[in-house]
């Protein structure tokens, strides 16, 4: 691929968009080597005017038989050199994986590999937590390979679980203690390595 300026980013999403939205918030903050210049989706979601409001082009890919080649043509349309999965539902396959290679990073609200790979996301995740009565849970952004949360982990936050804590309470202080606080410092240093021709992980 390509050296590039800034690392031109496309932001996967499948709902509300409150990481996605931490992006945006550290757009020339935290995150400087990078550029959000796409934002794709595999269902109807809020966080297309999430991506409106910030002025990013914003794609709707319903998600079927073709959704993977018509991502990659978008992708590439747009010349991306970085997809970040920001709350995004559906697993890749490792062709499209194979095609941005270690240029793919996912959130994922625990701490890899506890409660990770196919059927935990989302609450299901937290629920598993506190079913299981872990103290500490938290949030990894890994490098997205061919194994579902296999990849080579980049980010870690581990935050306290509470007494009285339901799947939602755990839920949104994994996102704003962890998630919102390392994905921001991934994607850049992501970016940053894509800017300068290096590995994306070491």
């Amino acid at each position: 691929m390509r050296k590039a300026i800034k690392a031109r980013i496309a932001v996967f999403v499948s709902g509300g968009g409150s990481n996605l939205q931490a992006l945006i918030d550290q757009s020339g903050k935290t995150l400087k080597s990078g550029v959000i210049t796409l934002v794709v989706a595999d269902r109807p979601c809020s966080a297309r005017e999430r991506a409106r409001n910030a002025g990013i082009p914003f794609a709707e890919i319903q998600r079927g038989p073709d959704f993977e080649e018509k991502a990659l043509a978008i992708l590439q349309e747009r010349k991306i050199d970085l997809v970040i999965l920001a709350g995004f539902l559906s697993i890749l396959s490792a062709e499209f994986v194979s095609v941005y290679k270690d240029r793919i990073i996912n959130i994922h609200p625990s701490l890899i590999p506890a409660f990770a790979g196919p059927g935990y996301y989302g609450l299901r995740v937290h629920r598993a937590a506190l079913k299981r009565g872990v103290q500490i849970t938290g949030a990894t952004v890994h490098i997205v390979n061919e194994i579902p949360d296999g990849g080579p982990i980049i980010l870690q936050k581990a935050v306290a679980v509470r007494k009285h804590d339901t799947p939602e309470t755990l839920q949104l202080r994994v996102l704003k203690e962890a998630e919102w606080v390392i994905l921001p410092k991934a994607a850049e240093m992501v970016s940053k390595a894509i800017v300068k021709g290096e590995p994306t992980w070491k």
